[in-house]
């Protein structure tokens, strides 16, 4: 089997995606990334803000508006869009894309909500309450009236460093556990740094939204506002930092029906999941068996997760494309958008 439950009622989810599915992405920044050493989320630091409008414009193109060429880490080791792009452009899924706090606007289609960008948490509030109020409204809104026309809503994310404002949020929640990290050797000791000075400002009696603008970011606002307006099921497309918002959304409206959807490469990385209030279905896109060093790099610790990767392959096995076959047009797109360009 091309995916497995690791908890809860996960084939309800599973047969949901058969039917009309909308994909939503909720893309934005964090000054959390400009400290040094937290993130590869970019080929170099100056790139950094660039990387979540590059996402979706692969998404929408095939190739990157923003920047000539797609996001990457420093040794090239190519964005989880290339994934996600493939399984768009193989089951025709429609998608939108949600400004959620960005720093550099995407040359695509997109709905705002408003938010602001966020803050370094380690130096003060991620956002002003105020706002992320009014961006959080604005984002059920939008999720009421998007989940009229699915069977269920997929939502991912694009924002570095959001492993570590995850990581905040769950240990302001009291879960104590380690978030997963785009690189094989997880900087451990720099986000507990950085968390140790966001938490100093908790004080332990917050509500979640209060929570999100001391120590979160703006991609948090977004997905967890669409996820609590929608009317319809919603899988979180994404790893540790969706069981951070699925723990916050839960903390909002604890009857929204939500489920996580991540990549074997999370699952294998991090004990985060096991700290989901919600179901969790690990999908397995096989990388491993590339003949592409880039690709194969996935499950070889790199990357891991991100833009909805480990979603969109559970939604290509859903509408009945297998392993092998999804794997083979995965390699076909990183030749065109990846190789030619390097």
């Amino acid at each position: 089997m091309d995916w497995m439950v690791l908890k809860g009622e996960s084939k309800r989810f599973f047969e949901l995606l058969k039917g009309d599915v909308a994909f939503l992405f909720a893309i934005g920044n964090t000054k959390t990334a400009e400290i040094p050493g937290i993130t590869v989320a970019g080929a170099n630091p100056d790139l950094i803000k660039f990387t979540p409008p590059a996402d979706v414009e692969l998404l929408f193109y095939g190739e990157c508006k923003v920047i000539p060429f797609p996001p990457a880490t420093p040794d090239g080791k190519p964005t989880p869009a290339i994934i996600t792009y493939t399984a768009l452009r193989l089951t025709g899924v429609p998608f939108f894309v949600v400004d959620s706090g960005l720093m550099v606007k995407p040359k695509t289609p997109y709905v705002s909500i408003n938010a602001p960008i966020g803050e370094n948490i380690a130096e003060k509030d991620a956002m002003k309450l105020e706002d992320v109020e009014e961006a959080f409204r604005n984002a059920v809104e939008f999720g009421e009236q998007i989940s009229k026309f699915a069977d269920i809503l997929m939502i991912g994310e694009s924002i570095p460093a959001g492993t570590t404002t995850a990581l905040a949020i769950l240990r302001a929640l009291g879960i104590k556990t380690m978030v997963s990290s785009s690189m094989p050797s997880n900087p451990i000791e720099i986000k507990e740094k950085v968390v140790a000075k966001a938490l100093e400002r908790v004080k332990g009696n917050e509500e979640p939204l209060e929570l999100v603008a001391k120590v979160g970011d703006p991609v948090m606002v977004g997905v967890c506002g669409i996820a609590v307006g929608s009317r319809k099921p919603v899988i979180l497309a994404g790893g540790t930092q969706m069981v951070a918002m699925a723990n916050l959304i839960k903390r909002i409206d604890e009857r929204a029906d939500v489920a996580i959807a991540t990549t074997i490469y999370v699952a294998n990385d991090s004990e985060a999941l096991k700290h989901a209030p919600c179901p969790v279905i690990i999908a397995d896109p096989g990388l491993g068996n590339s003949t592409k060093p880039g690709l194969k790099a996935y499950a070889e610790g790199f990357v891991k997760e991100g833009v909805g990767a480990g979603g969109a392959t559970l939604l290509a096995y859903a509408k009945g494309f297998g392993k092998k076959e999804f794997l083979k047009n995965v390699e076909k797109s990183y030749e065109t958008a990846i190789e030619t360009k390097l």
